[in-house]
């Protein structure tokens, strides 16, 4: 493309069920139960400075929610794989946000109105990289709160399975706006600790590091977390983690793979420290992208790889 013709994937490259188009294309049937019952799973994996971070873990979480979910698409693991490299050579980004998406759709004419007859098909996109929090907000701390909606049990919707079930953590952010917060950590039906808006909790205290062991994701940043903390000699616990335990933690920080690690300065108004990331946070921070500009559990991407010509789907509207 040249510059008075810019490539139509400049925002962003999509696939949707065997076809690729510019994101701004990409659209689902408004019937299908993905759309109309939230009967979608989904992961996301971080690319920066052109490479894929920790891509296998990522595909092998997808693949066991779908099979949590009896969804069984027509395309390989490693066939995701090179989708969602496709698309971010497509796209020609070298730090992107990339989400994969398995929804179920309808069943066929004369079949059961049941899920197990229903097709499956995988979406996903890439488009230019997102972060839960701005820069300024990271560099001074995040403002949290618990907030009084409870996180929905496992035993109704399994955390550990990627959903589109934002309810309670849409609610949650809400309340966080409406008390001068950045954002929102919900607690389980016996108030210990779950999970934020999209990222993981972690407390510190006394040199000590938890992260709750229910009712929540289990990240692939998190992993990442529990990694460099054996790694640099840091005691880190997976246990449940009480909302007093948080309240009066020395240091808090969350980790998403859209953002890192974002300490925090501040829960429920009270200030931590002297209202600036902590020093444990700030030493896990700095070490997880030393580690990633390092390589660390890398998977570079192909730029150059020549791909079979595409065909852009006309505009619709």
């Amino acid at each position: 493309m040249t510059e008075d013709s810019p490539s139509p994937y400049a925002a962003g490259a999509a696939y949707v069920d065997g076809r690729y188009m510019p994101v701004g294309q990409a659209s689902i049937p408004l019937t299908d139960w993905g759309y109309r019952r939230s009967d979608v799973t989904y992961d996301v994996v971080g690319v920066w400075e052109g490479a894929f971070f920790r891509l296998d873990d990522h595909v092998r979480r997808f693949r066991a929610s779908m099979d949590f979910l009896r969804m069984k698409p027509a395309e390989s693991d490693d066939q995701i794989k090179e989708i969602l490299e496709r698309l971010v050579r497509l796209s020609g980004l070298r730090s992107a946000y990339v989400a994969m998406d398995c929804l179920r759709g309808v069943p066929a004419p004369g079949m059961p109105r049941h899920p197990a007859y229903a097709r499956n098909y995988i979406a996903a996109f890439a488009v230019p990289w997102v972060s839960v929090a701005g820069a300024d907000m990271c560099e001074r701390g995040l403002h949290l709160m618990i907030a009084e909606t409870r996180r929905i049990p496992p035993e109704s919707v399994e955390p550990r399975v990627k959903n589109f079930h934002w309810g309670d953590l849409t609610r949650g952010q809400f309340e966080a706006l409406d008390k001068g917060a950045d954002f929102a950590v919900l607690l389980d039906a016996d108030g210990n600790v779950t999970e934020g808006a999209g990222f993981n909790i972690f407390s510190i205290t006394d040199g000590r590091v938890a992260t709750p062991d229910r009712g929540a994701l289990d990240g692939i940043t998190r992993l990442s977390m529990i990694e460099l903390c054996a790694e640099l000699g840091i005691p880190c616990e997976v246990r449940p983690v009480s909302a007093a335990e948080l309240r009066d933690a020395d240091e808090i920080f969350a980790c998403t793979t859209a953002g890192g690690v974002m300490p925090a300065s501040r829960i429920d108004g009270r200030i931590m420290g002297n209202d600036r990331p902590g020093p444990i946070s700030v030493l896990l921070r700095d070490r997880f992208w030393a580690r990633r500009a390092e390589g660390w559990h890398a998977t570079p991407i192909d730029y150059e790889k020549a791909d079979p010509a595409i065909g852009v789907p006309a505009a619709t509207g």
